[in-house]
């Protein structure tokens, strides 16, 4: 296993992450004692940080791990997000950075993780209805109260990180990242991770699908796809003459599409944690295989002229996920 600092922390951290998502339910069904034994070879291979919420299967995604974890709490890093309560009306996130809120689901995490202390504790998302120093400032609270060690944002503005700073350090910064999905290099949360010293955490780095290896079928898009904007009619169709290349180039290098993705992402910078999701055994190691894949100067630029920022047509999420300001 390859380690990486992860931000201010001095904790040396798997090079990969293990991001819990899928394992509650959310791509299709998932089988418990596949997902604890992933976990747990997970662990076996060093990896060491796992990223979770307490949003995910509604909490089951923290009882989860609250199984594996037994006799590894010691060794185990978790990053835990707050999730972000729905409108009504289902169109976007609110109230999810209000104190009260940050405060509940940080000790209802706790107790389902069953641990006395969160390592990173990170708001899901920013309400602009509530001002981040007010949000930042509960939390730090838990810091001092011993609930958590370290604070983290997700899918926040530079303005967001840079007011979040002022209050309390921050010490990572989750976001959407991978060659299908560019904006923290043009909007500037790589710039601003390297400039504070955060770790950066890439989630979604293949790309919702689209990576991980099996050419989408635009006849049969699976259901949870389906909003999806790249996954829509036009935008698709697009997209899979991008993913083409993308596979021809995999194929002379004998790997797979999902260690194209993941090697892209690890050459980044050393401040890049890659999330791969994984809920099997099998997939998990296909994905810590691309740990030793080596992308040379003359790769990644043709990587980065294959796929610029831009290239793949329709928005990289819908409009509920979107970066605050």
């Amino acid at each position: 296993m390859q380690y990486r600092t992860f931000g201010t922390t001095g904790l040396q951290v798997s090079a990969l992450s293990l991001g819990c998502y899928g394992m509650s339910g959310v791509y299709g069904p998932a089988d418990e004692g596949e997902s604890i034994a992933t976990l747990q070879r997970a662990f076996d291979l060093g990896v060491n940080l796992l990223d979770t919420s307490a949003s995910y299967g509604s909490g089951h995604n923290q009882q989860l791990i609250a199984k594996a974890l037994k006799g590894r709490r010691e060794r185990i890093v978790i990053h835990s997000k707050s999730g972000s309560p729905r409108t009504p009306d289902g169109a976007g996130n609110r109230g999810g950075s209000k104190p009260e809120y940050l405060r509940r689901v940080c000790e209802e995490s706790l107790r389902r993780l069953e641990i006395d202390t969160l390592d990173v504790f990170c708001m899901s998302r920013v309400d602009p209805d509530v001002p981040v120093e007010e949000s930042v400032g509960e939390m730090a609270r838990l810091v001092e109260e011993g609930k958590v060690r370290w604070l983290g944002l997700s899918e926040a503005s530079v303005n967001s990180v840079r007011r979040a700073q002022k209050v309390h350090p921050i010490v990572s910064l989750q976001m959407e990242y991978s060659l299908w999905s560019r904006d923290a290099e043009v909007q500037g949360q790589l710039d601003v991770c390297r400039e504070l010293g955060m770790a950066f955490m890439a989630y979604g780095p293949l790309g919702h699908g689209f990576l991980a290896g099996a050419t989408p079928d635009p006849d049969h898009v699976p259901e949870h796809r389906r909003k999806h904007p790249r996954y829509q009619p036009g935008n698709l169709e697009h997209n899979l003459r991008l993913l083409s290349q993308l596979q021809e180039f995999a194929q002379e290098k004998g790997i797979s599409l999902p260690q194209l993705a993941l090697a892209w992402l690890l050459a980044r910078g050393s401040q890049v944690i890659p999330i791969p999701g994984a809920k099997t055994r099998a997939h998990l190691e296909e994905n810590l295989a691309a740990l030793a894949v080596a992308l040379t100067p003359d790769d990644l630029a043709w990587l980065d002229a294959a796929i610029p920022y831009g290239a793949p047509a329709g928005d990289r999420t819908s409009e509920m996920s979107r970066v605050n300001v």
